[in-house]
């Protein structure tokens, strides 16, 4: 992976299996599913794979449908920043390290 930025997009779809009890009338994407976009954006980016993920933080709910925009860059200490944003709301953050 390049020092970055490294940028690229995602939604979830209104059909994927784990919306209908997260929640029930309202769904929400689950955070683990958002972080699992990360991760298969950071492998696609060449990171390969994690060995940790040392901060995430969510920020507001990504719903259904919602177009995604993820920013990923490597920090001084080697590690690589992320962030996803809906428009131009930031709904999460963190940063990944490598093993």
């Amino acid at each position: 992976m390049s020092e970055g930025p490294w940028e690229s997009s995602f939604a979830i779809p209104a059909s994927h299996p784990c919306l209908p009890g997260h929640f029930p009338g309202r769904p929400v994407v689950p955070g683990v599913v958002l972080l699992d976009q990360v991760m298969e954006a950071a492998r696609a980016a060449g990171l390969g794979r994690a060995a940790r993920l040392p901060a995430a933080k969510f920020l507001r709910p990504v719903l259904p449908e919602e177009r995604v925009t993820l920013t990923m860059r490597r920090t001084a200490s080697g590690r690589v920043a992320f962030t996803g944003r809906v428009g131009e709301d930031l709904a999460f953050q963190g940063e990944i390290a490598e093993g």
